[in-house]
Formats: C-alpha cells, sequence, structure tokens
C-alpha cells in the first residue's frame, strides 16, 4: 500500500507531509492508484467504461460526503471491490475542514466559471481542482460523470436530493435520474440558469452527467450517522463497477421539481420575508411574500413556489434563494437540463 496513504486519505488531506510528492502502485488486481495531489487521488482500472468524479469537501463543513469518499478511497485500497471506471476522488478544502466551517475567505462553489485571480485560498483550491479535473477527462474518451457530495446546512422537506445543474450541452440525464433513485434519494431539482458550481463545470465543459447531492445536515467530523447513506454507497459502488444499479425503494416516492426564479441578492438592503432557517422546500402559495429590497418586493408566482437554499447573508451579486415548483418529466424520452429553458426533449446547445 502507498505509505502516504497508509493512514487513511482523509488523514493525509488534513496532516500532510512537508513536501508533498505525486505518486502511483499498482494493486493486486491490476488497478493503479495514483495520488496527484493533496486531497486528489485517480483510480484506473485495467479497462475502463466511465470517467468519474466523486468530490468533497467542497464546503469544509458538510463531513458526510468527507467521510464516504474516504470510505470508498479505503475500500479500493484494500481491494474490497475492482472498480471498472476511471475515478478521480477528491475532498477539496482541507483548511475549512480544520475550521468546521464552509469556507475560510470566500465560497469555493461560486468559483467555477474560469480562471481565478489568486486574490485568496480558494481561488487557488479552485484553479487547482479546475485543472485536475480537465486533465481526467481529457484522458479518455469514457462516458463522464461527476457527483459533488455535499450537505445542506438546514432542515429540509427532502433530507437528500440532487440539483442538476443547466447547461448548453445536450446530455441526456435519465441515467442521473435513475441513479438518484437507486441512491434512494427524496428528489431531483432541475436547475434554469448556469451557475460556477463544481458540478456545473464538469457538465458545461465536458457534458458530464453532472449533479451536487445534498446529503442531510452538516456535522463534526465523524459525528454522521453513515448508515444513513449505505443506499447511496451501495448505488455507488455498483456504478462504479459496472454492476446493475439496486433497485428503487418502494416505501417511498420521488419528487422532481424545476426551477422557476433565482432570486440574487443585489445590495445590502436585501430581506426575506421569512426566517433565514426556514427548511429547504418549505410551500409559498401564490402572492406570499419571499422577498424584498429596495422597494422591488418578490412574491410567489401562479401555483406556488417552494424555496430552497435562501440565505439573506451571502455577498451582494450572489444568490439568495431558488424558487422551485414540482413538475412530471416524460422519461419516454431524452431530458435535457437546458439554460433559460424549461426542462424537456429539445436540447439547447
Amino acid at each position: 500500500m502507498d505509505s502516504q496513504l497508509s493512514g487513511g486519505f482523509l488523514k493525509h488531506t488534513l496532516f500532510p507531509p512537508k513536501i508533498f510528492t505525486p505518486n502511483s502502485i499498482t494493486l493486486s488486481n491490476g488497478v493503479i492508484v495514483s495520488h496527484n495531489a493533496i486531497g486528489v487521488v485517480e483510480i484506473t482500472p485495467p479497462e475502463s467504461d466511465k470517467a468519474i468524479v466523486i468530490s468533497s469537501g467542497i464546503h469544509g463543513d458538510e463531513t458526510a460526503p468527507i467521510e464516504l469518499v474516504d470510505d470508498l478511497v479505503s475500500s479500493i485500497l484494500d481491494e474490497a471491490f475492482q472498480p471498472t471506471s476511471r475515478l478521480l476522488l477528491i475532498i477539496a478544502h482541507p483548511d475549512a475542514i480544520h475550521a468546521h466551517t464552509r469556507f475560510i475567505e470566500e465560497n469555493l462553489n461560486r468559483l467555477f466559471a474560469d480562471t481565478n485571480p489568486l486574490r485568496n485560498k480558494e481561488c487557488e483550491l479552485a484553479n487547482n481542482l479546475q485543472e485536475q479535473v480537465q486533465v481526467f477527462f481529457k484522458k479518455g474518451t469514457e462516458e463522464p460523470w461527476h457527483f459533488d457530495l455535499h450537505s445542506a446546512i438546514r432542515a429540509s422537506e427532502h433530507y437528500m436530493f440532487g440539483v442538476v445543474p443547466a447547461s448548453t450541452q445536450a446530455t441526456d440525464i435519465r441515467p442521473l435520474v435513475s441513479f438518484l433513485k437507486a441512491s434512494h434519494m427524496d428528489a431531483v431539482m432541475l436547475s434554469r440558469t448556469p451557475s460556477s458550481t463544481f458540478s456545473w463545470y464538469s457538465a458545461e465543459k465536458f457534458g458530464a452527467l453532472a449533479a451536487t447531492f445534498e446529503m442531510g445536515r452538516v456535522a463534526r467530523l465523524y459525528e454522521n450517522n453513515m448508515e444513513e447513506f449505505k443506499p447511496l454507497r451501495d448505488a455507488l459502488v455498483a456504478l462504479l463497477c459496472g454492476e446493475t444499479l439496486p433497485a428503487p425503494p418502494t416505501e417511498k416516492g420521488f419528487s422532481n421539481y424545476k426551477v422557476t426564479r433565482t432570486i440574487t441578492k443585489t445590495s445590502d438592503a436585501f430581506n426575506l420575508a421569512f426566517s433565514d432557517d426556514a427548511a429547504n422546500f418549505t410551500y409559498f402559495a401564490e402572492g406570499e411574500q419571499l422577498a424584498e429590497e429596495n422597494g422591488t418586493v418578490y412574491s410567489a408566482i401562479a401555483g406556488g413556489e417552494a424555496v430552497v437554499f435562501p440565505n439573506s447573508k451571502v455577498a451582494i451579486g450572489q444568490r439568495a434563494a431558488l424558487l422551485v415548483q414540482p413538475f412530471e418529466p416524460n422519461l419516454s424520452e431524452p431530458l435535457y437540463v437546458n439554460v433559460e429553458r424549461d426542462p424537456g426533449p429539445v436540447a439547447f446547445s
């Protein structure tokens, strides 16, 4: 076993040596494990049909995803399963993990639009991660996937859900929706406008089947009940190994949402009309006030809207809330998440 990883991927990421040297080992099953950078491990099997990025730690206090990625790396090193996909496994922001905070100076998950000026640690991390992902996807021609794993900072009407970014790529996301169902997610939310999140970067630049996963609530490292996420882990292992995905649960339903609007904070005068700790997917009937800023009032549209990720304390120019409505996609036809268009059978590219 690689001595750098003998104590665990997470331990090395949090307590790296002063001088890091990338290195690779070949396991007895022929899988190559490459420790490319602090917090970045690449897995190369003898043959592969997919190229999958699984990232965690973009926000340092969202620890269940970090523990899950650490467990996947350990299981591969122990040869508990043999992937048939090339993998890039990431624990992104050790400084924020140590501080148990979302970020140190700037929200890392808003920095994946392009190369950033080096004004802080988050900009440097985003640039390095974009380069790692670019090199990884360009190495081969396999089907690209990206799961960016997060945990919510608030309660939610749906404990686990996926957010699929909108892109200009003509990528049919039905396989991704099937995976969400197999991993016992409660809902999927389809975006409408481009963003600068990590999952959007892979979807837009490489046509990846990409989503941001919300896994429960934030907690201290090693204080998560990882049994809650066993169905997700089982589905990931099946996908990584080219096996049939587990059957979706029959005891609960699966909800589909599309984003109707994004509310952006443009001044310090912005205020939500409800408590900042309102649960994700809290519903507001038509006409109910949602927010106000310098005389502009935002109210729920016809049919009502549910609010997701409300946060009045974001920086000016950033998203203060997403508003969504339920819908039922026709899964007998391709499903595209189009920039500024309703999700539907015609890709805008």
